[in-house]
């Protein structure tokens, strides 16, 4: 059971975790030793997850939403299992957390008159430098 918030928990059965040799440092240590970890949330099947937090979880999510609703999250950031896999569920908790909050509504505002004039100044003004950079007549 994976706490995210009050009203979401994740159950046992909606993660799965694989784990694969990690690239990076651990010397010979590296190649023995799977500790990269693979973690797998069925985020389209869940029950906890409303529909506008699961779009937004898609949408936070990128490529590592699969084409059957499964968000999948790899770790391989230390030498150690356990620490990944800690790493790779407070992952997942912070991207829930993300989806959870609504974005605030965009008002359309229009620029005022004075912003208008003070770009239309600034673009003279910059037309009449670009304009003396002309070449220079030589037969004075």
């Amino acid at each position: 059971m994976l706490y995210v918030t009050d009203q979401i928990t994740i159950a046992d059965w909606e993660l799965s975790e694989s784990f694969t040799r990690s690239s990076g440092p651990g010397g010979q240590h590296v190649n023995k030793v799977s500790t990269a970890v693979e973690l797998r949330f069925e985020a389209e099947r869940s029950p906890n997850l409303s529909d506008p937090v699961k779009r937004r979880l898609k949408r936070l999510a990128g490529r590592r939403w699969t084409l059957d609703g499964a968000l999948l999250l790899r770790v391989e950031d230390t030498r150690s299992q356990q620490r990944n896999r800690d790493i790779a569920r407070e992952r997942l908790v912070e991207l829930i957390q993300k989806a959870t909050v609504v974005p605030k509504r965009r008002i359309a505002t229009r620029p005022t008159l004075g912003s208008k004039n003070r770009r239309i100044k600034a673009k003279k003004v910059r037309g009449e430098v670009k304009a003396m950079r002309g070449k220079i007549d030589g037969d004075d």
